[in-house]
């Protein structure tokens, strides 16, 4: 493997993680002004530095990868429930719905079925902010990047949208490690993954956004419109994060995907040391194991050399 296709592929899973932890201080409130945009690893309702659910859902996707490829969706689950089980801090609401019914007994495929027949039209980023680990372990299939891509999504989100949507960012990320520049990889991406029409319209017009206009909510749309606008807008790694975090709301799954992409972009190398060397976060939870950047380096190089 290329030295330079190494370090692109590390980007996307220090640049996920890192995304989640900026963004993680801001989440759930409002737009920081353009002018007062936090750059820093701040506390908020963990330290400092700590990454969330959405890279703890990632590390088991991960984890599973090493253990089955092809995706097995029962060995998956399992990690899920063994994670939520756990009593993490924050969970998704349509996500924890899923994974309680699954604890209890019931067959995924039931469990996410009778979830989504309660609210047909939910289409959370819960299972976008999860998807990166499939890139890597993929990095020169992708057609079974897109095959699994989607497979991690409809163990807890089946809607339409969202499977495409993972789909779509592991596609992007896949043209992105070989090369492509933002604006191609993005394009090649959308036919990738048959990205449905409403969904292709949203991603398409994204950087014609203004970032007043980004609502940067849990919605799938929302997440996607944050993270190709943050990617196709800015010419570096910490600006591409940095704008996307701040647009408040869900700051850290928007930050993960941006965090991924742009990682994919400009690589490992291009990722402020500040923040790679304030990276933290214990996985599993309650087992006192701390990840750090190497970590999650290493992991990256191990998903795609197996």
């Amino acid at each position: 493997m290329q030295d330079e296709l190494r370090e692109r592929i590390a980007g996307v899973a220090v640049g996920a993680a890192i995304g989640d932890a900026l963004g993680m201080p801001l989440e759930f409130g409002p737009p920081r002004p353009a002018d007062q945009l936090v750059r820093e690893m701040l506390p908020g309702r963990i330290p400092a530095g700590t990454f969330t659910d959405d890279t703890e859902m990632a590390l088991a996707l991960a984890k599973s990868l090493l253990t089955y490829r092809p995706l097995n969706p029962e060995d998956l689950v399992q990690r899920f429930v063994t994670w939520i089980e756990s009593h993490p801090p924050d969970v998704g609401i349509h996500t924890a719905s899923v994974l309680q019914r699954i604890a209890s007994g019931e067959p995924w495929g039931t469990a996410v079925a009778t979830v989504q027949l309660h609210n047909p039209d939910s289409a959370g980023n819960g299972s976008l902010m999860r998807c990166w680990p499939v890139a890597l372990a993929y990095w020169d299939d992708l057609d079974r990047l897109v095959a699994d891509s989607v497979l991690q999504s409809q163990v807890t989100h089946p809607h339409p949208e969202c499977n495409a949507g993972s789909a779509f960012v592991n596609a992007a990320i896949f043209h992105l490690v070989h090369g492509l520049e933002p604006e191609a990889a993005i394009a090649h991406a959308l036919d990738d993954a048959d990205v449905p029409g409403a969904l292709r319209t949203v991603i398409e017009a994204a950087p014609s956004k203004n970032r007043h206009n980004l609502p940067n909510s849990g919605w799938i749309r929302h997440t996607l419109e944050s993270a190709v606008w943050g990617l196709l807008t800015t010419d570096t790694f910490e600006d591409a994060v940095v704008n996307v975090v701040n647009l408040g709301n869900d700051a850290d799954t928007a930050g993960a995907v941006v965090g991924a992409l742009a990682g994919a972009t400009y690589g490992l190398n291009a990722i402020p040391q500040r923040w790679k060397a304030a990276l933290r976060g214990e996985f599993p939870l309650g087992s006192g194991r701390q990840w750090r950047v190497t970590d999650f380096i290493a992991l990256a190089e191990t998903l795609a050399e197996r």
